[in-house]
């Protein structure tokens, strides 16, 4: 398919898909992901119908760029939660939470496989188990962003989510990178501290700095504008650019200068919603306008997943094993820290199911895993296999603990009224 045939058959397709899982009351975020398996290289795609689903890989990464924007504004957005004025409330909660369940996550993890390690050598490797336990730091930002806007959750779990949603990636840099390193030293026989210690460090203070002075650049440049409109453009121009910029790296030696577009657009977005009297509304007209390119970003990335994971036992098994202790650890490690927090029963009870979604910072971390050889393969696979179950599962729990804290509302009366009403006389 063209470009504009693709985006347009996967808009269509996920809008059409929510529609029909309407009567299960699923998240929004499920039904494009259905979508995008659907229309993907393993379904539809497979029977190749002229200008209909993705025939192969290929045709989805060719439109990549659109989920890098993407997750510029999801990052952008979820930014704006750092506020001064909820982080005097909440940011001592959210760092304590954010670092334990994330290491938590990652010690669950190394410690199931390497039992499972210790059974079956053969089937794999030390470096391969401590690549993915620390892979299983990562939980997707976009996934809970979009359940939270969908039903416009509110209350304390989510203050205290998004921001721990946001601190998972620069957690997940720091343990990945160490424990990548060690796996790489495994494999090679040879140390580098750089990689290790240095280059992780540089590329979240890169990241932040960066995202700091694109935050203080966009506020500066509002000013120069009275039109909301113009705003609003301005405000989606620069986004877009610090997506772009953050692909430039570059070495220094054996130092390598490298950003993180997540990290930096976070910061973005934290510092132009802390200083720019007008963030509330430019973020809310943003909002607006990135709701089709979030559904793109969804069935294409139900589109990418690789359904032929399932035909090897091997990654089925270890997949299943990689789930279920990544799932106690992510529970266990926020409901423990929670409570050592002083959080209400209600967070320590439901924030931990909230963390589960994974998707793209660690198919970005299982990329980089490729550098280890045959051996990256497996790593891969077993990520594709977990992000396919957390991805389709994951939204969904979010919603059901958000409505068990009491922060999704139910829909009041007159205004279910009002919609039966406009239903009945269009007809």
């Amino acid at each position: 398919m063209n470009g504009i045939l693709s985006v347009s058959v996967a808009l269509l397709a996920g809008l059409l898909m929510t529609r029909l899982f309407k009567i299960f009351k699923l998240p929004s975020v499920t039904s494009y992901l259905i979508a995008g398996v659907l229309i993907g290289p393993y379904c539809i795609g497979a029977l190749h119908l002229k200008s209909f689903g993705f025939h192969s890989a290929e045709e989805v990464n060719q439109l990549a760029i659109l989920s890098d924007v993407a997750l510029g504004f999801i990052a952008f957005s979820i930014g704006s939660e750092f506020k001064k004025s909820e982080l005097e409330k909440t940011g001592k909660q959210a760092l304590i939470i954010g670092v334990l369940q994330a290491v938590t996550a990652t010690v669950f993890v190394d410690l199931a496989l390497y039992a499972f390690h210790l059974l079956m050598p053969d089937k794999l490797s030390v470096p391969q188990l401590i690549t993915l336990g620390a892979i299983a730091t990562a939980t997707a930002p976009a996934a809970t962003l979009m359940v939270v806007k969908q039903y416009k959750a509110n209350g304390p779990l989510t203050k205290l989510l998004l921001p721990i949603v946001a601190l998972d990636d620069a957690v997940g840099l720091i343990v990945f990178a160490v424990s990548f390193g060690i796996a790489k030293t495994l494999v090679s026989g040879t140390v580098d501290l750089v990689s290790i210690i240095v280059n992780p460090i540089i590329e979240i203070v890169a990241s932040l700095a960066f995202g700091a002075l694109m935050g203080y650049l966009l506020t500066y440049l509002e000013k120069m504008f009275n039109s909301n409109t113009n705003r609003l453009n301005l405000t989606i121009g620069l986004v877009l650019l610090t997506v772009a910029l953050t692909s430039v790296n570059f070495e220094i030696g054996n130092v390598r200068i490298a950003f993180s577009p997540l990290l930096t657009c976070m910061m973005l977005g934290t510092v132009f919603c802390n200083i720019c009297p007008l963030a509330d509304n430019l973020m809310g007209a943003s909002d607006k306008w990135t709701s089709p390119l979030f559904a793109v970003f969804f069935v294409m990335s139900g589109a990418a997943l690789e359904m032929n994971v399932f035909t090897d036992m091997a990654i089925v098994i270890i997949g299943l094993i990689y789930i279920i202790f990544r799932s106690l650890g992510k529970y266990l490690g926020t409901y423990f820290s929670a409570k050592a927090t002083k959080c209400s029963d209600s967070i320590c009870k439901y924030l931990g199911v909230t963390l589960l979604p994974q998707a793209g910072v660690a198919l970005g971390m299982c990329i980089t895993a490729m550098q280890i050889g045959e051996q990256g393969h497996l790593i891969r696979n077993i990520t594709l296999f977990a992000v396919l179950i957390y991805e389709l599962v994951g939204p969904l729990f979010t919603k059901m603990s958000l409505m068990a804290a009491g922060e999704i509302k139910p829909m009041p009366d007159e205004v279910k009224n009002r919609r039966e009403i406009l239903l009945k006389n269009s007809k």
